[in-house]
């Protein structure tokens, strides 16, 4: 991992900063994705669920969604001040 710039984590159990960052992904896919689909049966909901949550990250989350610890940036916009600095 060290060769691709990479930095395991490696903190002691029980610290929840590691995680802070995809807990809050999961919370608002969740909240704003998950819990809105209503789904008519599981084979519908496997069928269904795939797609939906590509279309939250990819549609939605990273083109528009601003970021706190980013600047109140979207992660486009900060992918694309950054690959021009």
């Amino acid at each position: 991992m060290a060769d691709h710039g990479i930095t395991c984590s490696m903190s002691r159990s029980g610290n929840v900063w590691d995680n802070a960052a995809m807990e809050s992904f999961f919370s608002s896919l969740k909240t704003e994705r998950v819990r809105a689909r209503v789904y008519r049966n599981r084979d519908q909901a496997r069928a269904r669920a795939r797609a939906d949550v590509f279309d939250y990250i990819e549609r939605f989350y990273n083109p528009r969604r601003r970021h706190s610890t980013i600047g109140y940036l979207s992660p486009m916009e900060f992918e694309r001040l950054a690959s021009s600095g």
